[in-house]
């Protein structure tokens, strides 16, 4: 029996790849604006191919959480390391919800695709366990800087 290793959050979270207080005022400006910071950071190499590959899985089903956070996803060629980035918004955002209120928090899972079946759900497990958290989703809402919200994953998971 092969016994899979626990993931480190901290090969994940890196505070470069989370922006505070962006300007994005709709969805798609939001995805484009995070695919952006991973194109700098050196995450994805084509910036517009990732988004366009988020925005293909937003067509299959919501990824608004509730409690003003999202969790949308990309699995593409484009990403050269499976990470997370996070954005808080400057003014909530209308996002496809179970709760139907507005967003504030977007943690994108940028996913390369060979990582698409064995790293992607494990990330996708440890960040639903951590948002199961009330305590958990308050502080990612009361954090003021990167680090904060890097700290909060990476403590915690």
């Amino acid at each position: 029996m092969t016994v899979t290793p626990p993931l480190d959050m901290t090969a994940v979270i890196h505070p470069e790849l989370i922006a505070l207080d962006i300007a994005a005022q709709t969805k798609h400006e939001a995805i484009h604006e995070i695919s952006h910071l991973l194109f700098r950071e050196g995450y994805v190499t084509d910036p517009g191919a990732f988004a366009a590959d988020v925005e293909a899985r937003e067509l299959e089903g919501p990824t608004g959480l509730g409690q003003g956070v999202a969790i949308p996803h990309g699995k593409s060629p484009a990403v050269t390391r499976t990470t997370l980035a996070i954005a808080t918004v400057a003014n909530p955002l209308a996002w496809e919800s179970l709760d139907d209120e507005l967003i504030s928090i977007i943690i994108l899972f940028a996913v390369r695709d060979d990582d698409a079946e064995t790293v992607h759900i494990r990330l996708l497990q440890k960040v639903a366990v951590l948002l199961a958290h009330d305590e958990f989703i308050a502080s990612l809402h009361t954090a003021k800087t990167a680090e904060e919200i890097a700290n909060l994953f990476t403590r915690t998971a």
